[in-house]
């Protein structure tokens, strides 16, 4: 069976990585989500793709410029589906205190070493606290992010974010002791995916959003769909 993660919650739906983005997802009996994470000024774990703050809220700079708590003040519906409501970015915090997921995807993007070492270690802190360890897999396409993860926090699941052939996908994986590959779709052959499961990998393939291709890559039998539309996916592959 194929599992379903929401990708940046609902991000089809409502304002990507916000909270409404991921109780939406929820909405829809959709219980494994996907986020992307960026350290404040402050050290704190705030759920945005982007390094910067343009695109989302249209204010300038750098998340890491900022202070958590002037960071959830900023609206990030920009550019999203319309949100009547203003959606703060939110701290990973408040999504591990109000949303149920049974899984969580924790994307954290390209770091320096130093700030690869924080990430992961405040990552940790954090689901520690919750009570979540067995339920988070932190990702990367980083192998900063990677290696500290290996060497600093063993104990949580680890996941490389493979977009590119080029670099083994699987042979990365596997130097860094993955459980989980984020694979681009474009690269979901059935050669690769049965090689990554015989290997013992979780195989999730994002970003798909055509019920057609939901339905292909089923039937290959990828283990989980990364989509911006959790509903349709739940609806697209609840027959099968």
């Amino acid at each position: 069976m194929t599992l379903i993660y929401g990708h940046r919650g609902a991000k089809g739906e409502a304002p990507e990585n916000t909270l409404a983005s991921f109780q939406q997802c929820l909405k829809h009996g959709v219980r494994r989500c996907e986020l992307d994470l960026h350290l404040s000024r402050d050290g704190e774990l705030m759920v945005i793709h982007d390094p910067t703050l343009k695109r989302t809220t249209g204010h300038r700079g750098k998340v890491v410029e900022h202070d958590a708590a002037e960071l959830v003040t900023y609206d990030a519906r920009k550019g999203g589906p319309g949100s009547v409501q203003p959606t703060p970015i939110p701290r990973l915090a408040e999504l591990f205190e109000k949303c149920d997921f049974e899984h969580w995807q924790l994307e954290v993007k390209s770091a320096s070493r130093v700030r690869a070492a924080s990430t992961v270690l405040a990552i940790r802190e954090l689901a520690q606290e919750y009570n979540l360890l067995d339920k988070v897999t932190i990702t990367s396409s980083s192998r900063e992010v990677l290696r500290a993860a290996a060497n600093l926090t063993p104990d949580l699941s680890r996941g490389l974010v493979a977009e590119y052939a080029w670099l083994d996908p699987l042979k990365v994986a596997q130097n860094y002791g993955c459980t989980l590959l984020a694979l681009n779709w474009t690269l979901c052959t059935p050669e690769r995916l049965l090689k990554a499961q015989k290997q013992g990998l979780h195989v999730s393939v994002w970003t798909v959003n055509e019920p057609a291709l939901m339905r292909r890559l089923a039937d290959f039998g990828v283990d989980s769909l990364i989509t911006d539309f959790p509903g349709l996916a739940s609806a697209t592959l609840a027959n099968r």
